[in-house]
């Protein structure tokens, strides 16, 4: 399966951004890709207020994006916000598959709430985002395919658990903080993620928008975009620019990776002291 790694640069309007989902999302067609992955904020770019943008997954802006799936014949995920509930927004991923609508069929519309909140470098997420609770595993062109946020990449337990459930390939949509050695962190990262679950990870980040808006404090992307095989190799990388990166995932080499490596089927529960038969 041929996938495609939007690397762009989302500005404050929802509406100038899913022109810039169509736009990719048909260059990306014309090339062959099935999938293609736009970073997390692709709604709207973090560093404005973003509760008056969010709209809940059936909203018009998510509509906008399945008709986009719909029209180009191809699965799209991209980043948004939703109404939380509690007066904070959840970091979304959606998913829509071709044909994709708001009636009930089996056409692929998910959606994925970030887990793991950027609580850290002096940024509190979850002052403004509520936390997701439950992991995702989609299907696309009969791949496996789990879905992840950003921070989510620094927790190796959430990508061995989708590998477990099934995925094959792991997207990570990203708007990555910039700052000294952060973007070898986030290449890194990629890397080691693909091997611990000896899966294919797809990691589509916000292009790098210069140094008026990364002095900001707020993650707005450093580009970076790539993908992993499940033995850690890059495969397909982009510079800081807005660029579409182009990858063919092939999973029997997962297959491969797994019983070769074997860190699933070898994985251990951990002794505990406080759970000890006898201390000393």
């Amino acid at each position: 399966m041929r996938i495609a790694l939007a690397q762009i640069l989302s500005g404050t309007e929802p509406a100038a951004n899913l022109e810039l989902v169509r736009e990719y999302t048909g260059r990306a067609a014309d090339a062959g890709a099935r999938l293609v992955v736009f970073p997390e904020a692709t709604m709207c770019r973090f560093g404005v207020p973003l509760a008056p943008v969010a709209e809940p997954v059936d909203g018009p802006w998510a509509d906008g994006v399945r008709r986009i799936a719909a029209d180009f014949d191809v699965t799209v995920i991209a980043g948004m916000f939703a109404p939380a509930g509690d007066g904070r927004v959840t970091n979304t991923l959606i998913a829509a598959g071709p044909g994709s609508s708001k009636q009930p069929s089996d056409r692929l519309w998910a959606h994925y709430d970030k887990i793991h909140l950027y609580d850290a470098f002096g940024f509190t997420e979850s002052r403004t985002v509520a936390p997701g609770h439950e992991p995702v595993v989609i299907t696309v062109d009969g791949v496996r395919v789990g879905l992840s946020v950003c921070y989510d990449i620094r927790f190796p337990e959430l990508y061995t658990e989708l590998a477990l459930r099934g995925a094959q390939l792991i997207v990570v949509c990203a708007s990555w903080g910039a700052g000294p050695g952060k973007l070898e962190q986030w290449r890194l990262l990629v890397r080691a993620r693909a091997l611990d679950s000896t899966s294919y990870v797809a990691a589509a980040g916000q292009a790098d928008p210069g140094q008026d808006l990364a002095a900001s404090g707020a993650p707005t992307g450093v580009g970076g975009s790539l993908v992993a095989s499940p033995l850690g190799e890059v495969i397909a990388s982009a510079g800081s620019h807005p660029e579409l990166v182009f990858a063919d995932i092939d999973v029997d080499r997962v297959a491969r990776a797994r019983d070769a490596i074997a860190v699933l089927r070898n994985r251990s529960a951990f002794a505990r002291a406080d759970r000890a038969e006898s201390v000393e």
